[in-house]
C-alpha cells in the first residue's frame, strides 16, 4: 500500500475560520494534516499544540497520487490562511 502525510504547524486561519465535520467552525493558530492512501486524501486541523483532531468538512477527496496529495496539502493550507469557513478543495483544483 502506497501511502504519504504532510503536516504544517503555525497556519493561522483566516477571518471565518475552517469548517469542520466535529465541532464546525475553528479558526486560531491550526496545525493541518493531509494523509494520503491509494488515491484518497484524508484531511483534519487541530490547534495547535493540542491533541484533538477534527476533519475538515469536504475530507475525505479522490486524489490520485502522492503527488498531487502534496499540492491538495498546500491548498488546504491557503485555503485556511484565507478564512471564511473553509473546506477541502474541490478535487479537480489540485490536479
Amino acid at each position: 500500500m502506497n501511502w504519504a502525510s504532510w503536516t504544517t504547524l503555525g497556519v493561522f486561519a483566516g477571518t471565518g475560520g475552517v469548517r469542520t465535520v466535529e465541532v464546525g467552525v475553528v479558526s486560531g493558530d491550526l496545525t493541518v494534516h493531509t494523509t494520503w492512501t491509494e488515491e484518497q486524501a484524508e484531511v483534519a486541523v487541530q490547534y495547535s499544540g493540542a491533541s484533538d483532531w477534527f476533519t475538515l468538512a469536504g475530507s475525505p477527496v479522490p486524489c490520485p497520487s502522492e503527488e498531487a496529495s502534496r499540492s491538495l496539502h498546500q491548498s488546504v493550507v491557503e485555503a485556511v490562511r484565507a478564512g471564511g469557513g473553509a473546506t477541502v478543495p474541490a478535487p479537480h483544483a489540485v490536479n
